[in-house]
């Protein structure tokens, strides 16, 4: 898919549906790593893989996958309305737009009402401006 270029009309639009998507993929996130943490702690635990163990472990490993492939099914989903996440933790996006015929992004920090600065394409969350 190529870039999708918003308006900052277009793009504050899309932020109410945003947060919501970010919160659960911080929440599959969280999930996720807890999983595994609690994964490896059990298997570093156990000295003898009994048959029953090998049960639990491919049980748990299935979880693991399936919330793996969640995670990145409803990454895959915010990708697809044309915004690239920068950071999942912070909720930090970025929309491509235009301003004075430059190719610029609409930068968005999760918690944000509406979108309100911008920063040159190679600048990134550092070189950030208020929007006029």
């Amino acid at each position: 898919m190529g870039k999708k270029y918003f308006t900052l009309a277009e793009a504050n639009a899309l932020v109410p549906r945003l947060e919501h998507m970010l919160n659960q993929l911080q929440t599959q996130k969280r999930d996720l790593q807890i999983k595994y943490q609690k994964l490896q702690e059990t298997k570093n635990a156990l000295t003898n893989a009994t048959a029953l163990a090998a049960d639990y472990f491919f049980q748990e490993e299935a979880e693991l996958e399936f919330l793996m492939w969640s995670a990145n099914s409803m990454l895959q989903q915010i990708l697809d309305t044309g915004v690239e996440v920068k950071d999942i933790d912070t909720g930090l996006c970025d929309f491509y737009s235009y301003q004075g015929g430059q190719e610029i992004y609409l930068c968005w920090r999760q918690g944000e009402p509406e979108i309100t600065h911008w920063h040159g394409i190679y600048e990134g969350f550092i070189g950030r401006k208020k929007l006029d």
